[in-house]
């Protein structure tokens, strides 16, 4: 599902427009970046969890020519998918 997908799944079940939808998924993405980018955890109890976790400079490989190269370190975010959500899509 891309972006305009869900955009339509979300107005059809919640009985607005498409520019209604969109509005308030930009909303919720603007919503935790921002949270995100400030250190905080955002938790959707039933869902998930987004969290920043730190990952640390390692050395790689330039798989083209084998040259070893340093990896800089970097927050990266992540997705802890909630216990209501892994049992829905196990069942």
């Amino acid at each position: 599902m891309n972006k305009q997908e869900l955009i339509s799944a979300m107005a059809g079940k919640a009985d607005m427009n498409k520019d209604q939808a969109g509005a308030a998924l930009e909303a919720f993405i603007d919503s935790v970046t921002d949270a995100l980018k400030s250190g905080e955890e955002v938790r959707l109890l039933g869902f998930g969890n987004f969290v920043v976790t730190r990952r640390e400079a390692r050395m790689g490989r330039n798989p083209q020519t084998g040259a070893a190269t340093e990896i800089a370190a970097a927050n990266v975010a992540r997705f802890k998918v909630g216990k209501g959500l892994k049992d829905k899509i196990n069942s």
